[in-house]
């Protein structure tokens, strides 16, 4: 009877002891959204083409999974060159339907399949994952099984008879560090918001490949037409070149106009080799960009056919911060440390683990599961840290100042995203802007230039004027290609700036 009642103690006090370890609390501080200045409007986003312009800071919400993220909110539309949407971010939308050039959709799916940095950030998901895991198990028992056979036979020495001796075992054993303080839940937080940091820089790095290839393909495209300009700049010279010669050979041109119109040629001849080296430059770059060698990369619409609104939405500032992968990502860490000093503070408390054993022993094997062949062994143990050094004491605070760090870090990367905005907005109206003059430029330029051919063939001018105003035509035109490469590179950085790429 005494037997029966020792046991029922030793169930009752490991009963407890499990209950206290599902049920017990976890130290460290729980973690705060922080609080986050966010101006109502963007700088650069007149009339308030970033949110309604009465709109009052906001502050995002706390993460809850890569998954989710709150739509963005709407304002009145504004009559700027970046307006509001009442519905959506330029950000929300996908890159496929801001890049509608067929050509630079396939180069994206391509780069998305076979971009190096893209697969490098898919294996840190998976070690992530692993990692998750691995700390996830310690807050459970491990249990792990065996069994042995032992045979003895020793031939009679003296006195001592001659004996043959067999032994078979089989056991099960289990180990559990209970959780009371909240140790390895507090260090599955960290591992679970490290996945989550993980997975935000997947989509960063996705969102910078899409950025960046497009940024590429527009300036091939862009060096694409300048060496067009040159290449029939240099025809149309060599033409007027011949024509001067045969003047000056009838004694009706100088020498000397044979010599300018040559300037023309070799001028325009000049530009056309660095063009092609160039391009091929860049080629090569898209290639490596898109997982391959360096090779020849396919073209799409010309620059001038490359479709983009003149006025794009940007939504609220509020919405940036659940729309960016950096901003996301920067808070993870943020969690992850903060679930870091739960671990190091659980460190001064007792730690409590359970052991034990059962199974069956027996001389006999074909008794080893018959008889009373059962054996067991329970066991529980309390650790108290008593002098450390200091050691315990220096971890928690390590662990507060990586967090403080963290959070230095986020709101830093939420400053640079408001930045990044504000540039990319201001760079999209004034590059819209230049764009036009530069096209008046041009216009301007290419008249000047058909009005001194006009003067010359009617000798009421010399060939330095037509030199002068065709080199300008020809100077004029080239700016105007990079001014259109330039608005479209400018809106990429809007887009990307946006948070946009990565869905």
């Amino acid at each position: 009877m005494s037997l029966n009642l020792t046991n029922r103690s030793h169930f009752s006090l490991c009963l407890v002891l499990v209950v206290t370890g599902l049920t017990g609390c976890a130290v460290g501080p729980n973690y705060k959204h922080p609080k986050i200045d966010v101006p109502g409007t963007y700088r650069e986003a007149t009339d308030g083409s970033s949110g309604a312009p009465n709109a009052q800071p906001d502050q995002a919400k706390p993460q809850q999974s890569s998954e989710q993220s709150s739509p963005a909110q709407s304002s009145s539309a504004q009559s700027s060159p970046v307006q509001s949407s009442p519905v959506q971010s330029l950000g929300d939308e996908k890159w496929w339907e801001v890049f509608q050039d067929p050509e630079l959709q396939a180069l994206v799916r391509t780069a998305l399949k076979n971009n190096y940095d893209v697969r490098i950030a898919a294996t840190r998901v998976i070690q992530a994952q692993a990692e998750l895991g691995i700390t996830r198990a310690d807050q459970l028992p491990s249990l792990s099984g065996g069994g042995n056979v032992t045979s003895v036979q020793n031939p009679k020495l003296g006195p001592i008879p001659a004996y043959e001796l067999t032994q078979g075992e089989v056991a099960a054993s289990a180990a559990w560090n209970l959780d009371f303080w909240g140790k390895y839940r507090r260090a599955t937080e960290a591992a679970r918001a490290n996945l989550l940091a993980s997975q935000w820089a997947q989509k960063e790095v996705t969102a910078t490949l899409v950025a960046n290839l497009a940024t590429s393909y527009f300036q091939l495209r862009q060096l694409d037409l300048e060496l067009e300009i040159s290449r029939r700049t240099f025809r149309s010279r060599r033409d007027s070149l011949q024509l001067t010669q045969t003047l000056e050979q009838h004694g009706i041109d100088s020498m000397l106009d044979v010599r300018q119109s040559e300037q023309l040629v070799y001028t325009a001849a000049t530009e056309i080799p660095d063009f092609e080296r160039q391009i091929v430059q860049q080629e090569n770059a898209i290639s490596i960009l898109l997982g391959n060698n360096p090779g020849d990369v396919p073209r799409g619409l010309r620059l001038t056919e490359q479709p983009h609104a003149p006025e794009v939405p940007v939504g609220l500032p509020s919405s940036l911060l659940e729309r960016r992968p950096d901003v996301r990502e920067a808070e993870a860490n943020l969690i992850a440390a903060n679930a870091q000093i739960g671990v190091a503070r659980a460190a001064y408390f007792p730690q409590i683990s359970l052991t034990g054993t059962a199974g069956f022993e027996s001389p006999a094997l074909t008794n080893l599961f018959t008889g009373p062949a059962g054996v067991w062994n329970l066991a529980a143990s309390l650790t108290q840290p008593i002098f450390e050094g200091g050691r315990l004491k220096s971890n928690v605070r390590l662990t507060q100042a990586q967090r403080d760090q963290m959070l230095l870090t986020y709101q830093q990367t939420i400053q640079g995203a408001f930045r990044d905005v504000s540039n990319a907005l201001v760079a999209y109206r004034k590059d819209q802007e230049f764009t036009a003059q530069q096209q008046h430029l041009f216009e301007s330029a290419q008249d000047a230039a058909r009005l001194s051919e006009v003067r010359f063939k009617a000798g009421t001018t010399d060939y330095l004027e037509v030199l002068t105003n065709d080199t300008n035509s020809f100077t004029a035109e080239v700016g105007l290609a990079q001014a259109r490469g330039n608005e479209l590179v400018a809106l990429v950085q809007l887009y990307q700036a946006l948070g946009g790429g990565w869905q």
